[in-house]
């Protein structure tokens, strides 16, 4: 019942839920591949599972779609994920997670005035109360969490330019999907293949820019170890949780979208209790306050 009453708000939560395993995965290997390098192996391996998922799904028939729709998808892939994943993955190695994904709370709303002023998407004071009750629980909860403890040095500068630029490409990101999938019949499925594929396409041609070898970035993945992480990550956090993302961005408006599925932080302390630590009773309150925020938007 509360599946088909609020598709795109689930798999908005969902999505979040699958980036929160990811990101614990991907914490493993961050340090072992430049950003532009993990960004393109993960964007590869999920251009795969979702070329085999089409074919068993529609036989890979190619659908009818408008050839806006066809421009308007990689172009947000090459601003979401080409741009705002490896700005993101940057951010990380600057400030390290807990700052890196302080910054991401910026994204919902961003993309909540974008679609206002841009596509004339009205919000009802609920549901912007929601999504700013819900943006201070998670700030909460990642503010609340244990100082950085991965030897990361502290390049703030440099880490508050790329977490900006992230935060404003996924929004910017997010809403063009948005109009791409309410504009028109594309499937959630074709539009995420779309999307990722334009954000490879681009990060293909950022390669010689940034004097990466494509040996360099395939040698990490002789590990047997790092290969099997940066599968089973790429597998959660790309595959099924930008699917979902974009079943979100279809069924649901983009600043409601945009806020649920930035609700990893929630997810990651479950996560983190059960590998054995202490969470604080901040956090825990924070949590709650993210969770009213949650359930205010689904009231909206």
């Amino acid at each position: 019942m509360i599946l088909t009453q609020f598709p795109g708000e689930i798999s908005a939560l969902v999505a979040a839920l699958f980036w929160a395993i990811a990101s614990v995965i991907y914490a493993n290997v961050g340090t072992k591949i430049p950003p532009l390098g993990l960004n393109l192996i993960k964007g590869g391996i999920a251009i795969g599972l979702l070329l085999l998922t089409i074919t068993f799904q529609s036989g890979g028939e190619l659908p009818e779609f408008s050839p806006w729709v066809f421009g308007l998808l990689p172009l947000s892939g090459i601003i979401g994920i080409g741009i705002g994943d490896t700005a993101f993955f940057t951010t990380l190695n600057c400030l390290g997670p807990r700052r890196a994904l302080l910054l991401e709370t910026l994204a919902p709303p961003l993309t909540a005035l974008i679609a206002f002023i841009f596509l004339g998407e009205r919000l009802s004071l609920t549901a912007w109360g929601g999504i700013f009750i819900t943006v201070l629980g998670i700030a909460w909860v990642i503010t609340e969490q244990a100082p950085e403890t991965l030897g990361i040095p502290l390049r703030l500068n440099r880490g508050l330019v790329f977490g900006s630029i992230a935060a404003l490409s996924q929004s910017t990101g997010a809403i063009l999907s948005h109009l791409a999938l309410t504009q028109s019949g594309i499937s959630p499925l074709w539009s995420t293949l779309l999307r990722i594929l334009g954000g490879v396409a681009v990060l293909l041609l950022a390669l010689p820019i940034q004097r990466l070898s494509p040996l360099a970035l395939v040698k990490p993945l002789r590990s047997r170890r790092v290969l099997g992480i940066i599968i089973v990550a790429t597998f959660f956090g790309t595959y099924l949780g930008i699917w979902l993302q974009q079943t979100a961005l279809k069924f649901t408006a983009a600043g409601i979208a945009q806020t649920l599925t930035s609700t990893s932080p929630l997810f990651v302390l479950p996560i983190a209790i059960a590998m054995g630590e202490t969470i604080s009773f901040r956090a825990f309150l924070g949590a709650l306050v993210a969770i009213f925020g949650v359930a205010m938007l689904f009231l909206a």
